[in-house]
């Protein structure tokens, strides 16, 4: 208790023993001056005096210093009158600076400035960061791990979002950088398995692939389309290699890199993400290497949407650019370079605006999670963080998360992909099936 406070406490009681209550400070007698003079500078000589004045006033002046110095202290604590000041920018690493933002208090503000907020600082809004917290907390909890699930969840998401490296994050929570790539792989694994069959799916079911169809429809007026397939290379930096691997993971765009492969919806939502292949393969090769080109092909996956164009039965089909092979569930563009006849041009630019979504949700994939600009995981991470990513991204497109301004990959360049004896029967399929939809295309489009 402050020593001042205490003094007035003795003085009080002191004063309430010296008293007479018969008596007042305004009475004739009270008037009168004392035998003998205390010195003013004399504590002492003002608590031993017979009059009950000089200790009233001692009493009420030290009643003033202690207001006086408890509403100093109280401006010092709470600047502005603010009752608790938000935690900067670099202390929001800390549980305590953690737990000051997430309390259930947080409901209470205004939804805008509240998700704004948390998606500066971890790439999505609180009700989605409250969903992958809910979704992973048992296996986190399982893991015995000594930090709080939605602390651990929101340390990885802020390195995703923002691309901060282990070393970084560990200064800023005074963590060792080994606890945090633990952290990191830890989370990744699990959005990359246990979150990936609820939120990656393919279109199977009636209902959504009708929408999917749809979508694309009105996107492109080619009919049955149910998704865009693309490749993107990751880059991954400090990759230690061998001199025989080096080439390899060189991308046609000169870094380190592993690949992306993924097909997305029209909603630019993804529903087949594979991460296989070194930067330097091919798009075609990573394809045909890939579990939905293996389903695909052995007749797996059944879609059961089938329409008829031109007397060919037309089952959903994904799109493509010329880097694909062309095959019955996979169309791609007729020529690079618009030397097709006036209908196939025509479906060759209505085919590249629909594979545009992929391109762009590709886009938004890498400015939401930075981390993926520039990958500083090892090499061995660097599949299960990328799909994690892809799983966060479709996170944020479910929920309708704004989309921020995107920086696209530059534009394909190479030569059409060769066709393999074993696909000769879905390319001549694929063949006869991309001439009937141009020819299509170019009739309803003209009879407008």
């Amino acid at each position: 208790m402050d020593e001042t406070f205490l003094l007035m406490l003795s003085n009080l009681l002191h004063l309430h023993n010296s008293l007479d209550p018969t008596t007042s400070l305004l009475s004739p007698s009270s008037s009168s001056p004392p035998t003998s003079s205390p010195s003013p500078s004399s504590p002492s000589s003002i608590l031993s005096s017979s009059s009950p004045a000089p200790l009233l006033f001692f009493t009420l002046a030290s009643l003033l210093s202690f207001l006086a110095t408890s509403k100093k202290s109280s401006k010092k604590r709470e600047p502005n009158s603010s009752p608790s000041p938000p935690p900067s920018s670099s202390s929001h690493f800390s549980v305590a600076a953690f737990r000051a933002l997430s309390t259930d208090h947080i409901w209470s503000v205004e939804a805008p400035i509240r998700d704004a907020q948390w998606r500066s600082l971890y790439g999505l809004s609180y009700p989605v960061f409250t969903t992958v917290v809910e979704k992973l907390k048992p296996f986190i909890t399982a893991s015995n791990l000594s930090l709080p699930s939605d602390y651990a969840v929101a340390m990885v998401l802020s390195r995703l979002c923002h691309g901060y490296s282990a070393k970084t994050i560990a200064s800023r929570s005074s963590l060792d950088p080994y606890i945090i790539s633990k952290i990191t792989n830890m989370v990744t694994r699990l959005l990359a398995t246990k979150l990936y069959p609820e939120f990656i799916k393919i279109p199977v079911s009636r209902r959504r692939l009708i929408e999917t169809t749809q979508g694309f429809e009105e996107l492109t007026s080619l009919p049955n389309i149910c998704g865009a397939i693309d490749g993107s290379p990751v880059k991954v930096r400090g990759l230690k290699l061998d001199r025989n691997s080096m080439s390899s993971y060189k991308c046609k765009y000169g870094y380190d890199s592993v690949l992306l492969q993924v097909v997305a919806d029209h909603r630019k939502i993804f529903w087949d993400v594979c991460v296989k292949a070194p930067g330097g393969a091919d798009d075609a090769t990573h394809f045909r290497d890939s579990l939905v080109y293996n389903r695909l092909t052995s007749g797996d996956i059944v879609w059961d949407k089938v329409i008829n164009v031109r007397g060919h039965h037309v089952r959903p089909y994904i799109i493509g650019d010329w880097c694909y092979p062309l095959l019955s569930f996979l169309m791609t563009p007729f020529s690079p370079d618009g030397a097709g006849t006036p209908a196939q041009n025509l479906f060759d630019g209505m085919l590249m605006k629909g594979r545009s979504v992929v391109v762009e949700a590709i886009g938004l994939l890498k400015t939401r999670w930075k981390i993926l600009q520039d990958l500083n995981v090892g090499l061995n991470h660097a599949p299960q963080t990328i799909v994690a990513c892809c799983v966060l991204h479709n996170l944020c497109q479910i929920a309708r998360e704004p989309e921020p301004e995107i920086e696209k990959d530059p534009d394909e360049i190479g030569a059409p992909a060769r066709v393999l004896e074993s696909e000769k029967q879905f390319y001549y399929f694929g063949e006869s099936l991309r001439q009937a939809l141009a020819d299509d295309l170019h009739q309803r489009l003209s009879a407008r």
